[in-house]
């Protein structure tokens, strides 16, 4: 009983050595993006990998924002999606293929957001409802087609059940989260809560300042 328990501790410890080395987060390469210097941004459609239908509107809505506050021009969604309808497409899978010289002829943007939602809705589990969001994005320079960031977030809506009530609390609590999830579209804030967390200026590997930012080329 005293090895096991010896070894238990000595399995924690080394966990918690490991984590306490943890290198520093690397520092991204900015230098394309610095040379590239976009005004103007151009947020596509997202690609949905969630099974949730709302997932691209609840994503597209809540982008735009997060990049006119760090600084830049960002072209109007229902210009971008009225401009594609015209042009006969509506799929982001379609829309997403259109080549970036084709993107800067049609919109005069200097670069486009390019996203792909992987999470999106409401996840029940036994003790709790969660609704969560997870995306993946790239910003790509209309004028050359090269990639100049890529950032990537995930939110949700999860806190500790009050363990109040026992188990039998815990699993009302979860069950009562659920309907409200489910009856309030509780994907919608996270999912803005994950454009903020990915397209925010002045966090380490996030955008840079825009030229509209009082604080452009600060970063």
């Amino acid at each position: 009983m005293l090895k096991l328990l010896f070894k238990a501790t000595l399995i924690a410890a080394l966990a918690i050595l490991a984590t306490g080395c943890a290198g520093p987060v690397v520092k991204r390469d900015y230098t394309a993006y610095k040379q590239s210097k976009p005004r103007s941004i151009l947020v596509l459609p997202p690609v949905n990998d969630s099974p949730d239908v709302n997932a691209p509107n609840g994503m597209l809505s809540q982008m735009t924002y997060p990049l006119a506050e760090a600084g830049y021009y960002v072209v109007p969604v229902t210009l971008m999606t009225e401009s594609f309808k015209q042009n006969g497409l509506s799929s982001a899978n379609d829309i997403q293929s259109v080549s970036p010289a084709k993107l800067r002829e049609i919109f005069g943007a200097d670069a486009a957001l390019y996203t792909t939602i992987k999470r999106y809705g409401v996840h029940y589990s036994v003790i709790d409802s969660v609704a969560e969001v997870e995306v993946q994005t790239r910003l790509v320079d209309l004028k050359t087609g090269q990639e100049l960031w890529t950032g990537s977030a995930a939110a949700n809506n999860a806190n500790s059940n009050n363990s109040g009530g026992g188990l039998v609390g815990m699993l009302i609590n979860a069950a009562i989260k659920q309907i409200v999830n489910s009856a309030t579209d509780a994907t919608y804030p996270v999912a803005g809560m994950a454009s903020n967390m990915l397209l925010s200026a002045g966090h380490v590997n996030g955008v840079l300042y825009g030229p509209r930012s009082p604080q452009y080329g600060t970063d």
